[in-house]
């Protein structure tokens, strides 16, 4: 039989894939669009023109408050307070400098906590405008968050949360690549300058900027630091100017004689960004399609910009052109939008800082799984925007456009309905008996009229959203399918106990919708001016280089390696192998700090690759492992077995510890010796909610004593505590002066009089008070049936992105401690800690050193926790051990005191040969009580003996002492 040779099997693949991709494209029509009119919506849902709707926002909102003064005048009058005639600070060390980067007055350098004042004579009473002129300064990298008082109260909520945007670049001009031809995302960097910006909201669930009430006379302006600092040159009392409308501009277009342009094409790349309000907005890679901008069949090129990273109201890219000749220009832009379905996302064009005419306030984006060209304009004809020949900046900033009345409708609706769920629960408890009759109507005389109303509300949410996209919205069935439940709800209150948890789970779907349709990406390739007469460019290819597109990408993925994070620089004199498991986004960003950081500082080369983390431990054993790992936590297998580098051999290890915790290390002990440099250190932390314990007039509980008060308390109201089995024992055990082992680990002291008693107390909590042991806690401290809870720090990263409806509204402080005799409260708990090893076999141990002593310090480390952040957003907020580093970390100045408050009393967590064998029985004893009801000290005693011998045989497996 003849050999079938390589070469082969790839000429028949190819033809395969050929076959495939004609049929496809037979059958599906390749979008051939040359470009729509990106037209406006028009009309709106007006809710809050109803007070009735405005009684459904809960707390102190600004529709409320707006409504409240609307019959109130605009006075003409600007009024601009230099900042340096600030009345007082608190808590803040404010200092005036005479000139700072440009500035034409002295200014005022604040810091990120405390408060200034400025007293202000208002003369006229009327509704204001209110601005800032800033200088974002360093700080942790995050965008700086202030509170605005009046008189010493905020106006409403939101002003309790204004956001101040920071400016990005990529640092360097030019985009460069790997070994392997890929282009590497360009780092990110601060491209500080002064700024102005009026005050709005945060969330950008307002159209317009927020207007402030102000009577004749004196009040006191104080901006309270929430994050970040900052200097202020200037505040500003004025109005904002009416923008005209597109009509009256092309009129004035007329008035001024101004001439189309003709044969004019100016194209600039999405990529070429010159600025950004974030270091997330960094250049992308697309290579779906043959028309994007520069193009490679399977190489890497950075050839789009925005995508899922430009998602958040107020986020914004900025491009620098040149343009030819004065005139009139339509502009365009070859873009994608395929993550919202049902949804226009909605982008605000500014000209040189200035709006063009009110329709550029709101260009909208439709859905399409293609890229498209898009041509903002309306009935049919793009808009004319007038330029001068020379230099302009253009700026596309996320804003929510006719989505924010929908938007604040459903959020006041789910905060209504929360607060409805949390009523009856605490009457029916979660889970209420079909059978019984809770009189809910009686109990709650609200109840029918809420659900009728929020039904309504709901309905005309869908309805709005369906014409805002022109038809059916895949996104209003969320709305219509609770709609319908509430009416039917209204009308039969009788079956709610049985229907119950279907209307817990309609409203966690409308905060899960929210938080969807809250976020508007959008994907762009390039942008465009042209003359009228130059034909729009097509969108697509066509079919036969797509045909080809798609028959070499199939051929070249048997031959690309796209794991590979191959260094650009072999000019080293040393060369270490470093293996991460982690995502390929962590490894191209270690891969660039080293070729732009490590390497050109210590001329060592690092061959870093990219591994799944079960292989770490079989490929060290047999012989194929690197030279250093990173994010390793069970250090103590590797080092029992005689595989890695003891670190305090090296003469400057002691100066590496002092960066962290020595709790950092515990788990990294064995024997004499440490085995691994901490990267990652989390502990837990006591999350509550601030406004059901104030409704529930409970205090956040400081001890274990306060804890057991509370408990009823919730319980009455059928309402639970999210406490975790293991981190309540061991948190009680070390607490109480207690361990999990002694001797070096020769055996468990679980037996000792304190974990004996520990025990005791731990499980009585679940077996007396009735805790709950397995529970969806985010979800549920979301829905506020779980108030109250402990969790991992790192939790809080989570919460801020996936529940923004009860942003501001929680909190975390350290866990319950317990009073010892002299009145100390002890907060004591433990930490699990990741590292970076060094492997015994190692070639060249001092460049390994080299590497780890680099990677762990503070400057490392607050540069990957930035940028991954910058890249996956707070979800991916950093938990660095390095304790110079978390504070440099994008942390408020509360937050960060919290942390740090707990990490003084973290413990760290002991690993010992044969320690997995004390959390399992540790947890068998537990079940065995809980299930069984059999005696404590009995049960755990019988538990221990079985510890105790599982340690004894790892002991004598590695020649350790067992007496």
């Amino acid at each position: 039989m003849r050999k079938v040779t390589r070469k082969t099997k790839a000429i028949a693949t190819a033809l395969l894939a050929l076959v495939i991709v004609i049929i496809i494209v037979t059958v599906v029509p390749v979008n051939q669009s040359s470009g729509s009119v990106l037209e406006p919506v028009k009309g709106g849902l007006d809710l809050t023109a109803d007070p009735e709707a405005i009684q459904t926002s809960a707390g102190n909102r600004y529709e409320s408050y707006i409504a409240q003064y609307a019959d109130k005048g605009r006075p003409s009058v600007t009024q601009v307070i230099e900042a340096e005639t600030f009345a007082a600070a608190d808590g803040m060390n404010a200092t005036i400098i005479d000139s700072y980067e440009g500035s034409s007055t002295p200014v005022i350098s604040t810091e990120d906590t405390g408060a200034i004042h400025w007293d202000v004579q208002v003369p006229e009473d009327g509704l204001y405008h209110m601005g800032l002129r800033y200088y974002p300064v360093a700080g942790n990298s995050s965008p700086i968050e202030r509170e605005l008082l009046i008189d010493g109260i905020a106006p409403f909520d939101e002003a309790t949360r204004l956001l101040f945007s920071r400016v990005w670049r990529n640092e360097l001009p030019k985009i460069e690549s790997d070994l392997n031809g890929n282009e590497l995302r360009p780092r990110q960097v601060e491209s500080p300058q002064w700024q102005e910006a009026i005050f709005r909201d945060a969330e950008g669930y307002y159209k317009e900027p927020f207007s402030f009430y102000l009577s004749k006379g004196q009040h006191r302006i104080t901006l309270s630091s929430l994050r970040e600092p900052m200097v202020i040159d200037s505040l500003k009392l004025y109005q904002e100017e009416t923008i005209p409308d597109y009509k009256t501009v092309a009129k004035s277009y007329e008035d001024q004689g101004y001439d189309i342009t003709k044969g004019q094409f100016i194209k600039f790349q999405g990529e070429s960004a010159s600025l950004k309000s974030n270091p997330s907005l960094y250049p992308l890679n697309d290579r779906s399609s043959p028309g994007t901008e520069p193009y490679h069949v399977s190489k890497i090129r950075m050839n789009t910009i925005g995508g899922v990273n430009w998602k958040i109201p107020g986020q914004w890219i900025a491009w620098d052109i040149e343009v030819p000749k004065d005139g009139l220009y339509e502009f365009g832009l070859r873009y994608k939008q395929n993550t919202v379905r049902g949804v226009n996302v909605v982008r605000k064009l500014t000209i040189d800082g200035n709006i063009p005419f009110k329709e550029a306030e709101a260009i909208p984006f439709n859905y399409d799984g293609a890229w498209q060209i898009g041509t903002p304009g309306e009935d049919g004809k793009p808009y004319l925007f007038y330029l001068t020949e020379g230099k302009h900046q253009i700026k596309l900033e996320l804003s929510m456009g006719e989505l924010t009345e929908i938007i604040r409708t459903v959020r006041s609706s789910i905060q209504q309905l929360n607060a409805l769920y949390l009523k009856i629960i605490m009457i029916t408890s979660t889970v209420p008996d079909p059978f019984r009759d809770y009189e809910l109507v009686k109990k709650i005389p609200e109840l029918q009229s809420v659900f009728q109303k929020q039904s309504e509300i709901l309905e005309k949410a869908a309805d709005r959203m369906d014409e805002m996209v022109g038809g059916t919205s895949d996104s209003t069935t969320i709305l219509r399918t609770t709609s319908y439940q509430l009416d039917d709800l209204g009308s039969r209150p009788e079956t709610l106990a049985t229907r119950l948890k279907n209307f817990k789970d309609n409203v966690t779907a409308l905060g899960t919708w929210l938080l969807t349709v809250n976020q508007q990406p959008l994907e762009i390739d390039y942008l465009y001016f042209k003359s009228p007469d130059i034909k729009t460019p097509p969108v697509s290819t066509g079919f036969v280089r797509k045909s080809v597109h798609e028959v070499m990408s199939f051929a070249k993925s048997f031959s690309e390696n796209y794991n590979s994070v191959s260094s650009s620089k072999k000019d080293g004199k040393k060369e270490v192998t470093v293996w991460i498991a982690a995502g390929r986004d962590q490894a191209q960003l270690l891969r660039s700090m080293i070729d732009n950081s490590f390497t050109p500082q210590t001329g060592i080369t690092v061959n870093l690759q990219l591994v799944n983390a079960a292989v770490v431990l079989p490929a060290t054993l047999a012989g194929k492992g690197p030279d250093i790992a990173l994010t390793q936590g069970d250090v103590i297998n590797f080092a029992m077995r005689n595989a890695l580098q003891d670190l305090t051999e090296f003469k400057d290890f002691d100066s590496v510890k002092n960066r962290f915790k020595d709790s950092a290390f515990t788990s990294f002990n064995y024997k004499d010796g440490v085995f691994a440099v901490p990267e990652t250190q989390t502990f837990p932390m006591l999350f509550y909610r601030k406004d059901i314990l104030d409704e529930l007039k409970l205090e956040v509980p400081q001890t274990w004593d306060d804890m057991y008060k509370i408990i009823p308390e919730l319980q009455k109201h059928n309402m639970d505590l999210a406490l975790p089995t293991n981190i309540v024992f061991e948190t009680m055990l070390y607490q109480n002066k207690g361990q999990y082992y002694k001797e070096d680990g020769i055996a468990t002291d679980l037996d000792s009089d304190i974990g004996i008693n520990t025990f005791q107390k731990w499980t009585e909590l679940y077996t007396n008070y009735k805790l709950p042991i397995e529970f969806d806690f985010i979800n549920r401290f979301r829905t506020g049936e779980m108030p109250l809870g402990i969790a991992d720090y790192t939790t809080f990263n989570f919460l801020t992105v996936f529940a923004p409806e009860i942003r501001g509204q929680w909190n975390f402080v350290a866990l319950p401690g317990t009073r010892a005799a002299d009145g100390t409260v002890h907060h004591e708990t433990l930490s699990t800690s990741t590292g970076t090893v060094m492997f015994k076999n190692a070639k060249n141990k001092e460049a390994g050193w080299e590497f780890m002593k680099w990677w762990t310090d503070a400057e490392a480390q607050v540069t990957f926790g930035r940028e991954m952040e910058a890249i996956l957003g707070e979800s991916a907020r950093y938990a660095a051990a390095n304790l110079d580093a978390l504070g440099q970390l994008p942390w408020s100045a509360r937050e960060l005191n919290q942390l740090t408050g707990e990490l003084e009393w973290v413990v760290g967590r002991p690993a010992v040969p044969g320690g997995y064998s004390l959390d399992r029985h540790l947890n068998n004893a537990f079940y065995e009580v809980y299930t069984d009801g059999t005696e404590p000290r009995e049960t755990l005693e019988n538990y221990v003996r079985t510890i105790n011998q599982e340690i004894t045989i790892k002991r004598q497996e590695f020649g350790l002492p067992t007496e």
